[in-house]
C-alpha cells in the first residue's frame, strides 16, 4: 500500500515528517513516552535498561528524566540518581532495597514521621526491626549496632525540633561494624547547605542521599517527585533493580517544572534562608516564646554541629510557646496569621505556619508547650513580621 492510497488516519499517525535536528532552547524539551520504538528487532535486543546509553520503555527513563537525574547527581555530589513519585517513595525504596527479614534499621528518634511509620508498619510486617536512636549522641548509636543492624537513616535537622545532629559522629558511628548502610535525607540541606558525599576535610561520607524535590528543587508547591542519589555503582544498580520491580516512573511534565526551577535553586535557597534568620531572631524576642527552634541560632539544639558543617539553613524553623499558654491561643494565632498559609510541606514561594503537639510526636518532649513551624517563602521579612506582630497580638492580647 503506498503512503497516497492510506487512509488519512493511518497518515496521521505514520506522518513521515521529522523536524530538523539541532534546535536549542535555554530549557531542555519534555520527552513523554511509555512505549519506547526500536529502529530494528536487533537494536531492540541490543538495549539494557540498566544502561543510560539508550531508551527502552518510559519507566526506565527518557531524555528529560535522564537529565534531571543528572542534574540531581551534581546537585548532591553524587554520580548515580533515580526518580520517584515523592520524597517519602523515595526512603521506600531505600528500605525496600537494602532490608531483609531478620535485619535491623536504626532510624533517629526526631525523623519525619511518616519514616518511622513506615518502619513500625510495613517493615515491621516483613520481619525487619526497627529502633529509634539519640541523634544528638553519637556513642549510643555506635553502642547499639549489631550485625543486624543493615541500615542507619540521619536527618539533620531533626524533624519540627530541628535539633542538628553531629552527622559526621554518626556516620562514624554508623561504620563501626563495617556493614551498615548510611542514608541521609538531605530534604532540609538541598545539596546546598552541605556536601553529603563529603563531609568535611577527611571527606568521609554517607551512602545514600534522598530528597523530597517536592520542596526546594521544585520550589513552587505543586510538584510531587522524590530522588535517591549514591557514588558507588554497585549500590545504585542495587537500587536500580528494585526500583524496576516496584514499576516507578516521573511523569515529563513534572520533570520539566524541576528542571526548570532548578536554576533559580541557589538563589531561592539564600533568600529563604535569609528571611527565615530574621524572623527566628525576631521570635527569639517575644515574651510569649519561649523557645526559638533554628539551627542557626546559638540557642538552638546542635547549633555548634551546624556551624560546623554549613554556612546556610534552610528558611525553616520552629518556636515553641510558653508552657502558660494554651494550645487554643496558639491555634488562634495561627489562624490569624493573613500572609502565612496553613498547610503541610515547604520551600514553595507561600510561607506556611502548622502547630504541632509535642506530645503526639516525641516520647520524651523537651518542651511543654504549643509548639509551630514557619517555613518560609518568597515574600519580604518585614512584611512577614507585621503579619506575625498582628497576629500574636490578635489572638494573645
Amino acid at each position: 500500500m503506498t503512503a497516497s492510497s492510506r487512509a488519512t488516519s493511518t497518515d496521521l499517525i505514520h506522518h513521515p515528517y521529522e523536524p530538523p535536528a539541532g534546535f536549542g532552547a535555554m530549557q531542555p524539551p519534555v520527552h513523554k513516552a511509555s512505549t519506547v520504538l526500536f529502529a530494528d528487532v536487533a537494536a531492540m535486543r541490543a538495549r539494557n535498561w540498566k544502561e543510560k546509553a539508550g531508551y527502552t520503555y518510559g519507566l526506565h527513563g527518557t531524555p528529560t528524566t535522564f537529565t534531571l537525574e543528572a542534574r540531581i547527581a551534581t546537585l548532591e555530589g553524587g554520580t548515580d540518581c533515580l526518580l520517584v513519585p515523592s520524597g517519602l517513595a523515595a526512603i521506600v525504596l531505600v528500605d525496600a532495597t537494602l532490608l531483609s527479614a531478620g535485619d535491623e534499621v536504626l532510624i533517629p528518634d526526631n525523623v519525619y514521621g511518616p519514616n518511622r511509620e513506615f518502619a513500625r508498619q510495613e517493615l515491621a510486617h516483613w520481619g525487619v526491626s526497627h529502633r529509634l536512636y539519640d541523634p544528638m549522641d553519637p556513642a549510643q548509636l555506635a553502642a547499639a549496632i549489631t550485625t543486624a543492624t543493615k541500615l542507619v537513616w540521619i536527618e539533620p535537622p531533626g524533624s519540627v525540633t530541628m535539633e542538628f545532629p553531629d552527622v559526621l559522629g554518626i556516620v562514624q558511628a554508623a561504620r563501626s561494624t563495617g556493614s551498615a548502610v548510611v542514608a541521609l535525607d538531605n530534604t532540609w540541606g538541598a545539596g546546598l547547605a552541605f556536601a553529603p558525599f563529603a563531609l568535611g576535610a577527611d571527606r568521609v561520607a554517607v551512602d545514600v542521599s534522598v530528597q523530597a524535590l517536592t520542596k526546594y528543587p521544585s520550589g513552587g508547591g505543586d510538584v510531587l517527585m522524590g530522588s535517591v542519589t549514591t557514588r558507588d555503582a554497585a549500590l545504585h544498580q542495587r537500587i536500580k533493580a528494585t526500583h524496576m520491580r516496584m514499576g516507578w516512573g516521573v511523569g515529563g511534565n513534572d520533570c520539566e517544572g524541576v528542571l526548570r526551577a532548578l536554576p533559580s535553586l541557589p538563589l531561592r535557597y539564600a533568600s529563604q534562608d535569609a528571611t527565615g534568620r530574621a524572623l527566628a531572631a525576631w521570635c527569639a524576642e517575644r515574651p510569649e516564646i519561649a523557645a526559638v527552634l533554628h539551627p542557626a541560632l546559638p540557642s538552638s539544639p546542635g547549633h555548634a554541629h551546624w556551624a560546623s558543617l554549613c554556612t546556610q539553613a534552610a528558611g525553616l524553623f520552629s518556636v515553641v510557646f510558653r508552657d502558660d499558654i494554651a494550645s487554643e491561643r496558639v491555634d488562634a494565632f495561627v489562624d490569624s496569621l493573613k500572609l502565612f498559609g496553613i498547610g503541610y510541606s515547604w520551600a514553595g514561594p507561600v510561607s506556611l505556619a502548622v502547630p504541632y503537639d509535642l506530645k503526639a510526636i516525641r516520647a520524651k518532649p523537651a518542651w511543654g508547650g504549643a509548639l509551630v513551624r514557619f517555613s518560609i517563602g518568597l515574600e519580604a521579612a518585614a512584611d512577614l513580621i507585621g503579619d506575625l506582630d498582628q497576629a500574636l497580638a490578635s489572638a494573645m492580647g
